[in-house]
């Protein structure tokens, strides 16, 4: 049955099989090119064969980590057997192998016990003398070799066992320094998980990124507590860009003083990590033409800098610095490009809160802009025909009295105001919720809205518009641009004096474009845009703040006298 094996006997077998070849392949040098070397015979070359086929199976064996507990002593046992047939073939006490007990002898001193080992030397020289004594013409000169040959194989075996028992404590010895620094990785990798998953815990309940930036440094700094002495000698700093340079916004373990450093992010690691967006590694940061400000990082010889970067916008750099030279190895390196993408997540939510919170805020001016509209409008046209119309019924029910035709004179123009005053209600009725926007779309909206403007203000509107725009445009699309149209004729019609307003709309590959243009007085654009009360009158913001809403642009073009072209460019792609 096949056993694993600890990692000192993998290391000794390897170096006793290596030993083995060695010694085999010196034993066929000697059998066929050596001094006074004899040709080979068949026997010769079996042994040697058997000696070769051993060897390989017992090479295989260890290289597909095939093992038993009896193995060692098997081989043993037959590199006893083969040695003393090689002696007694190659023509014992007076052959080139006379040496070739140090084939048991130093691999069972690498592999065992020193008893064991002189135990195999002593059986062996055992074996040498009982095969010297079967030749008795040479006997008593094959024993003084014998006794030469055990002057040297003993103190060899001794030596051996010493040198072997000194590998297996140093095997040890290396194997527990391995073990221990797995251990030390191990818990390290656990700090790191643990920082991490509090890091992702802290993102996932607060919206609060400044909160997270301290996290990601202290996370940061504890979670690699791994390494000795980390969490004292760990120095950290979180650097944001405020008015275009680069301001601690967080920092672990820093003076006081280095808070108020401020660095351009022009020159060193900092523009390095900026440009590239990818995290950097430099030694010796206290030499940075940047970093070199910094008290807190001249103790430092290591130092791992990250951007802040969400999309193409950096917002900062955070610095993590160690007095190890070689400290942000490839983990560390990995956990604390973990930890700041953390903090680029919490800062991609607080971004999205704040986008959230601004669009909120801008949807509520919107509304409150149209309900101011809506109560001018109607101060300005309703409110004021129902006062004429009671006015006039007085001063008719007093004609009355006096003199009937002039009475029914009044009566008609009552009529008259009655039905522009409706007309006027109906066609606020239909911009605030133009019916046929839901049902047939934006272009027939336009014409509707130009039809409903030289009825009721005799305005002339003519509308250009390419019917198919509305099949690459949703509904609420449709229902803002129709709004931005409304906006802009509205002005057009009271303060431009204009004959004739054109609504134009078409659309490239992936842009949309809505012009709306008079022939009126015109004004000046700059100073409208300068005055900020004016132009909220003339519905500029309005319009700008609708297209916002779509990712476009409103481009105004007038001058005084020539009339006004106000384009709205909304991309397609976007939407």
């Amino acid at each position: 049955m096949a056993v694993r094996r600890d990692h000192e006997t993998n290391r000794i077998d390897w170096l006793v099989f290596n030993l083995r070849w060695l010694i085999v392949a010196a034993a066929a040098l000697l059998m066929f090119i050596g001094p006074g070397a004899a040709p080979p015979d068949a026997v010769d070359i079996a042994v040697l064969a058997v000696i070769l086929l051993v060897n390989i199976g017992l090479t295989l064996m260890e290289f597909f980590e095939f093992w038993h507990p009896a193995v060692p002593y098997a081989s043993l046992t037959a590199d006893l057997l083969l040695s003393w047939s090689l002696f007694a073939t190659t023509g014992g006490a007076h052959g080139p192998l006379i040496w070739i007990g140090l084939l048991p002898s130093l691999t069972a001193a690498l592999r065992h016990r020193w008893y064991t080992a002189l135990g195999a030397a002593a059986l062996f020289l055992a074996g040498q003398a009982a095969i010297i004594a079967v030749d008795s013409a040479a006997r008593v000169q094959g024993l003084a070799r014998l006794g030469v040959t055990a002057a040297l194989l003993l103190p060899a075996t001794g030596v051996a066992c010493m040198i072997g028992a000194q590998l297996r404590r140093l095997l040890q010895l290396a194997f527990r320094q391995q073990q221990q620094a797995r251990a030390r990785q191990a818990q390290s990798l656990r700090k790191h998980a643990r920082a991490i998953y509090d890091m992702a815990s802290m993102v996932s309940a607060t919206l609060d990124y400044e909160k997270v930036l301290d996290a990601a440094l202290n996370f940061g700094a504890l979670g690699a507590e791994g390494q000795p002495l980390t969490s004292s000698e760990m120095v950290c700093a979180v650097l944001l860009f405020e008015e275009e340079q680069l301001h601690v916004g967080a920092a672990w373990r820093l003076p006081p003083a280095d808070n108020r450093v401020v660095c351009p992010g022009r020159e060193g690691v900092l523009v390095q990590v900026i440009r590239s967006g990818d995290p950097a590694v430099i030694q010796d940061p206290d030499r940075d033409p940047e970093l070199q400000q910094f008290v807190g990082f001249r103790s430092c010889r290591a130092l791992m800098a990250l951007p802040l970067r969400v999309g193409f916008e950096t917002y900062g750099v955070v610095l993590y610095a160690h007095p190890q030279p070689d400290f942000f190895d490839e983990d560390q390196r990995a956990f604390f490009n973990a930890m700041v993408n953390q903090a680029i997540i919490a800062l991609q939510n607080a971004r999205l809160y704040q986008n959230l919170r601004q669009e909120k805020e801008r949807l509520v001016e919107v509304q409150e802009e149209a309900n101011k509209k809506l109560a001018r409008d109607l101060h300005d046209g309703p409110t004021q025909a129902v006062a004429a119309l009671a006015m006039r019924a007085n001063f008719a029910r007093r004609l009355l009295e006096r003199d009937d035709k002039a009475a029914a004179e009044e009566l008609f123009k009552m009529e008259d105001l009655a039905r522009r005053t409706t007309k006027e209600i109906r066609h606020m009725l239909f911009t605030l919720r133009p019916l046929v926007l839901e049902s047939q779309g934006l272009t027939a909206a336009l014409r509707q809205l130009a039809e409903k403007m030289r009825e009721t203000h005799g305005q002339n509107v003519i509308v250009e518009a390419d019917p198919t725009v509305e099949e690459r445009l949703e509904k609420n699309q449709q229902g803002v641009l129709f709004y931005i149209t409304e906006e802009a004729v509205n002005n057009a019609r009271k303060h431009a004096q204009a004959e004739h307003i054109w609504v134009r709309l078409r659309a490239s590959r992936d842009m949309l474009t809505l012009e709306i243009q008079d022939d009126g007085v015109g004004f000046n654009v700059g100073a409208v845009d300068a005055d900020y009360d004016r132009r909220g009158s003339l519905g500029l913001v309005n319009m700008r703040e609708r297209a916002d809403m779509l990712s476009g642009a409103v481009k105004v073009d007038s001058a005084e006298g020539k009339g006004t072209r106000i384009t709205v460019l909304v991309p397609l792609n976007e939407n």
